[in-house]
């Protein structure tokens, strides 16, 4: 009888002792001691094992459950005298980042804060110690009321210092998820504010700290050391491009085919189509657990890793991105596959400007994966399918945020209703401009161009069943023409010409849309339509003016 599957379980005790389905990954403990590193930061995507994996390490270190080892006689950690004799020696201070994700910088300051100060609470008994002068144990009860801003960079440093005297070993200090209030920093625009107060709080808990043993830290991202370590040289960073710890986060293929057999679960081939397709190091084939967790419990293939939390910052980067951001986003979701040189640093307060920096982001938190390297410049595709059905429902919330006539726009484009299409148009342009502005104030000129790229990525995911999307993304003369191939001869063909108004040659809106017919005319833009099978009559053109934010469409 298979195990049961208990779906966002993160205690490593409880999921033990209730039979619950679990991979071991209890070597993680041995390699990482033997490593002898100080200080070790690991980056993994969402949802790859990180927390547990420390709830694991805190359970197996922590002087709290000294002599209660039970929980790992089973595991491979067990099987050896040295790890059993480790087991529950240290005093170890576990926190962690993962829901401190506020609109405001105060409110995110006081959150870390507040986690300090449970920490206080849950050694309290401290106050009682005898290694402890009188005024320390009353820092302590202070501390364990409240901690300000201006005591919190060296709460954690002076916790170590009582623990150590208290136990007579220096401490452990295990911190999930430390990039999380660093990425919702940037997104609610005040990275430098909480940029200035980590690298503080760092520098005294991992580097000027005499009563440190070893450190952990996890997170989806690795900050640029300029930004957040300047100060920490005993840093250790395991990216995902690192063979250190690479069995100890996901899952390999054996391990979830082994699964799939414990539960009797016989698509394999789907699995690996939708989950696979995660790279750590020279390890392949590795497979987001959250996913085969979810998969296991409900048998179902549909997307469960990439709707854990918001995809905020991912989504705002795109949508908010260059065109040439747009058009190789246009290229991941078509199947294709892009060229980007990559940074393993992400410098936050440079991915407004960087396409480089967008891309080493989206390969860190694991939607992107390595397909080859040719020097420094990397070939990337979409990690696996989960990610593509991602990526569509982002772009389709979009399109719902505001912009609610799109999906009646393109139903009368299919009609070929074109005075539906003009009052739809006029519905939702404004919206549309704005959804798609970089935040800068573009140029008349640059209008349509915002408008044409989210537009080409709306017909990307709606009509990716029906019609083969091509686009033609040359804009140098302010031209962009669409052209949509019908999947099955019973649809017709649809080529868009999208053109802006130029005050020297037209009068009016209406001169602008009959030139741009003529221009799909005049460049034979039908032919690949005709070649492919469609008759003429079922070959639809459509001109699109632009005057500023005024659309205008005609046909042929």
């Amino acid at each position: 009888m298979p195990r049961v599957v208990s779906v966002g379980e993160q205690d490593f005790e409880r999921l033990i002792k209730g039979n619950c389905f679990y991979v071991d990954k209890t070597l993680f403990i041995k390699e990482w001691w033997e490593n002898r590193d100080i200080v070790t930061l690991i980056t993994r995507p969402r949802r790859f094992g990180k927390t547990l994996n420390m709830n694991m390490l805190e359970r197996f270190f922590s002087v709290e459950y000294k002599e209660q080892g039970e929980v790992f006689e089973n595991l491979s950690i067990w099987q050896e005298k040295k790890y059993r004799e480790l087991q529950g020696v240290y005093p170890v201070i576990s926190l962690s980042f993962a829901g401190v994700k506020e609109n405001h910088c105060e409110t995110a300051l006081y959150l870390i804060c507040q986690l300090i100060k449970m920490l206080y609470k849950k050694h309290y008994y401290l106050t009682e110690s005898d290694a402890l002068t009188d005024d320390e144990a009353r820092e302590v009860r202070k501390f364990a009321s409240g901690v300000s801003l201006q005591d919190a960079p060296l709460a954690l440093y002076i916790l170590c210092s009582y623990l150590y005297r208290h136990f007579g070993k220096k401490v452990i200090v295990l911190l999930d998820e430390y990039d999380t209030p660093i990425q919702e920093a940037y997104v609610n625009g005040y990275w430098e504010e909480m940029a200035a107060f980590t690298r503080v709080l760092f520098n005294n808990t991992f580097k000027s700290n005499p009563y440190l043993e070893r450190a952990i830290m996890t997170g989806i991202t690795r900050v640029s050391k300029e930004s957040l370590f300047s100060d920490l040289n005993n840093l250790k960073v395991v990216s995902m491009t690192s063979n250190n710890y690479a069995s100890c986060f996901g899952f390999s293929e054996n391990e979830v085919f082994s699964a799939m057999d414990e539960f009797n679960m016989t698509n394999k081939l789907e699995v690996k189509k939708w989950y696979d397709g995660f790279t750590i190091g020279s390890w392949q084939d590795i497979y987001n657990p959250w996913s085969i967790i979810n998969f296991l419990d409900e048998g179902e293939l549909r997307p469960y890793w990439t709707n854990t939390s918001s995809n905020g910052l991912v989504s705002s980067l795109i949508r908010k991105g260059s065109k040439d951001v747009k058009m190789q986003f246009e290229d991941l979701l078509s199947g294709k596959k892009i060229v980007s040189r990559i940074e393993e640093e992400i410098i936050f307060n440079q991915l407004d400007g960087s396409e480089r920096a967008i891309w080493s982001l989206l390969l860190a938190a694991g939607y992107l994966k390595v397909m080859e390297i040719r020097g420094k410049e990397y070939e990337l595709s979409l990690t696996n399918y989960e990610v593509k059905q991602t990526f569509e429902d982002m772009v389709r919330e979009w399109f719902d945020e505001g912009t609610s006539d799109y999906n009646d726009f393109v139903k009368a484009l299919l009609r070929d209703d074109v005075e539906e299409m003009n009052e739809y148009m006029s519905e939702m342009a404004e919206s549309m401009f704005s959804s798609f502005d970089g935040g800068k104030k573009p140029s008349e000129k640059k209008t349509p161009e915002r408008f044409y790229h989210g537009f080409v990525l709306g017909l990307l995911v709606d009509l990716a069943d029906r019609y083969e999307v091509l686009s033609n993304r040359e804009s140098g003369f302010g031209r962009y023409d669409v052209m949509l191939k019908p999947r099955s001869r019973k649809d017709n063909g649809i080529i868009m010409e999208f053109k802006i108004f130029n005050a020297k040659k037209e009068n009016s809106l209406r001169d602008t849309v009959q030139a741009a017919l003529m221009q799909i005319k005049d460049r034979g833009y039908e032919q690949s339509l005709l070649d492919s099978g469609l008759k003429k009559q079922q070959i639809r053109k459509y001109g699109f003016a632009f005057r500023g934010k005024e659309v205008l469409i005609g046909s042929e």
